[in-house]
């Protein structure tokens, strides 16, 4: 007797339906398992066979074979018990096939017969979709997010013993339905921390509306206790609001690492991951031997932050480059390469020198020149080139500090910064291009036009300064940027006199 029951399993954001096939035959009673396993299903059999007789069923007493095909695609996780444990009751005739064939099933099993929740639901939900199955059985905490799949009927449940009913037509269970958008809508709820709520540092504020205004990679440095980082954790409250495609894309990375919240179906408000300096490349960039997404994954659509830049190791930093560029991470192993998407806004910061403060030339603090030189030679070049914006935050006065007037909210500088987002979407309506930061090189020749005074400007900085082709094109893109803010067509001497200004880190002798 042969029975077929289908699961899925994750390969980066996307989704693999896996045949899990059962076959029983006379003889001594064994349990085969092959198909490339890893140890959480090998070690299933006792999971299961617990599962399934304190839910009332028998396990059967013959030859069993189950097989994971296609056989050379390696599997992981705990979802497949719940399909091996159907498989099994199929074929001992314990369930109707009828609605086998139709079905996708997933679930991990607890030893008295419960659904625990597992991850990656909303990409295989899509690809279970997108192949042509009608429903999909999933444990209860799973529902909401698979359930904003439209097509497909999607049944939570508790227990095994509520999907052996089910497989019988003796349940009489609805599928769960969640309207995507109103959940979508409802979930922005406004953030609890506000632009106003920092004194002074007008020059930085303005730094980080340009900076969310085009989407461009920005650094700041400045002392301890400076707002470097309390101004960082606010970038998120003036960036324009996830699309519903963009809420998706992001949920499925954050629904394969299993970070999904029961009950929520997707994300809502943009990520702002802020790892530990003490990181290491795999973990920022993604790795495993079936690679997950890493800290760069899954800040997609949103902010990475790295505190304190120069105390990240250099090959940490180092593997950002390509993803910065591309906007994605390929993650290649013997077995799989996986791709995971990475555009994000990179936000650092950093001390001016190893004691804290601004360098002196005279000693001051104790700091050598060459210590500052090691201090600096953690972070390259290229990396910095990558980084659109540099702005140095200067500690805030006494006046500023006890002033009682209320800064600008976040609710203001964010109706300006999506006024500036709308005018990109129509200039790049089809390019697969959302904002400034994003534009090819050829894009910025053909996009950024400047006035003759504006390019006059950018020739004499570009000369007395050494700037790289590449810090030429961010200071090109983070024109336009503040051009669209001014809601001008063209590129003025004003907006290229204030991009140059962001490129403080290109100075020669920006130490002091």
């Amino acid at each position: 007797m042969l029975s077929h029951a289908y699961c899925a399993s994750t390969y980066g954001v996307d989704a693999n339906i896996i045949d899990v096939e059962v076959n029983s035959a006379g003889g001594t009673p064994n349990y085969f398992l092959v198909g490339l396993p890893d140890r959480a299903i090998s070690e299933s059999r006792d999971r299961i066979k617990a599962a399934v007789r304190n839910s009332g069923a028998e396990m059967p007493r013959c030859k069993l074979t189950i097989n994971l095909a296609p056989a050379d695609l390696p599997k992981e996780g705990s979802a497949f018990d719940l399909p091996i444990a159907i498989g099994l009751l199929a074929v001992s005739y314990q369930i109707k096939n009828e609605r086998l064939n139709d079905t996708v099933i997933l679930g991990e099993l607890a030893l008295d017969g419960k659904l625990r929740p597992v991850k990656g639901v909303l990409p295989i939900a899509v690809e279970a979709q997108k192949k042509g199955y009608k429903n999909l059985v999933i444990p209860k905490e799973n529902g909401p997010e698979a359930a904003v799949v439209e097509g497909l009927n999607v049944f939570p449940f508790e227990n095994l013993e509520q999907v052996i009913s089910w497989f019988n037509g003796m349940s009489d269970a609805e599928p769960l339905h969640v309207n995507a958008t109103d959940f979508f809508k409802n979930g922005q709820a406004a953030y609890p921390i506000d632009f106003s709520d920092v004194k002074g540092q007008e020059n930085v504020k303005r730094s980080m509306e340009v900076a969310a205004a085009g989407g461009h990679n920005i650094i700041m440095v400045g002392p301890p206790g400076s707002g470097k980082t309390m101004i960082a954790r606010r970038l998120p409250t003036i960036l324009p609001p996830l699309s519903l495609d963009e809420a998706l894309e992001t949920t499925k990375i954050h629904s394969v690492s299993g970070l999904m919240k029961n009950g929520n179906a997707v994300i809502t408000q943009r990520p702002f991951r802020s790892p530990h300096h003490t990181i290491s490349d795999v973990a920022l960039v993604g790795g495993g031997s079936i690679p997950l997404p890493g800290e760069i994954s899954l800040a997609h659509n949103g902010v990475l932050f790295l505190d304190e830049l120069p105390e990240f190791k250099r090959p940490a930093l180092e593997v950002l480059r390509q993803p910065l560029e591309d906007g994605c991470v390929n993650i290649s192993r013997a077995k799989m390469s996986v791709s995971y998407p990475s555009k994000i806004m990179l936000v650092a910061s950093m001390n001016p020198s190893p004691a804290g403060d601004w360098f002196d030339d005279e000693g001051a603090g104790g700091v050598t020149s060459a210590q500052m030189q090691r201090y600096l030679s953690k972070i390259s070049g290229p990396l910095l080139d990558r980084i659109d914006i540099h702005v140095e935050v200067n500690k805030v006065s006494f006046e500023e500090l006890a002033s009682k007037a209320p800064g600008e909210s976040s609710e203001d500088i964010r109706s300006r910064v999506i006024a500036a987002r709308e005018i990109q979407h129509k200039r790049f309506m089809g390019m697969n291009v959302h904002c400034n930061a994003q534009m090819s090189t050829r894009m910025v020749r053909k996009i950024c036009k400047l006035t003759d005074s504006g390019q006059a400007l950018l020739k004499q900085a570009i000369t007395s300064m050494g700037l790289s082709a590449r810090a030429y094109d961010r200071i090109l893109k983070v024109s336009r940027t503040i051009a669209d803010l001014d809601k001008s067509e063209q590129i003025e001497a004003a907006h290229v006199a204030e991009a140059i200004q962001y490129r403080s880190l290109d100075r020669e002798g920006w130490l002091g």
